[in-house]
């Protein structure tokens, strides 16, 4: 174990004597080369059994979340049972209440739906009796000017006819 202590802090100190030399001269020796290679792996070895362990935890974290979960929905499941003791209709009646809340929000867009359509049909109605008032109107002028018409022709033939009667 000591020995193990050491060879880190012997690695650390040929790396930084490594990367001393790295910037001072292009070559490296293979001693250097071969420690800084032992020191690379070594770091690697130690990265990859912390991200091992770390995969474990991970593992144990979720089998106990997934515990939690089946625990905390047994748990609403008795609460359920306790509530239902205290009513024995309470269920039901949450049932009905919920049924209502919705027809309620059903009815809330047709209703004003029915208000909008009423409001369309009242307009229409409107246009339509003004339309039917001119239309009558239009009527009783047409027939006035027909009426005229009819009796200043008939005015017309009476002295045409009176000339004719006079010739003779």
């Amino acid at each position: 174990m000591q020995k193990m202590e050491q060879q880190p802090q012997q690695q650390n100190q040929l790396t930084v004597q490594n990367s001393g030399s790295l910037s001072f001269s292009s070559q490296m020796s293979k001693e250097d080369e071969e420690m800084s290679r032992s020191a690379l792996s070594t770091f690697r070895a130690k990265e990859e059994e912390i991200e091992k362990k770390k995969m474990e935890v991970r593992e144990k974290v979720q089998a106990q979340l997934g515990r939690v979960e089946e625990e905390t929905k047994r748990l609403a499941m008795i609460r359920e049972e306790l509530e239902a003791l205290a009513d024995p209709m309470r269920k039901e009646v949450a049932v009905v209440r919920k049924k209502i809340d919705t027809v309620n929000k059903e009815l809330k867009p047709l209703g004003h739906t029915v208000q909008k359509k009423e409001k369309e049909y009242k307009d229409a109605l409107e246009a339509f009796n003004d339309k039917n008032k001119e239309k009558v109107q239009l009527i009783t002028k047409l027939m006035e000017l027909v009426s005229e018409s009819e009796r200043l022709r008939l005015k017309k033939l009476e002295e045409l006819s009176k000339n004719i009667d006079s010739m003779h």
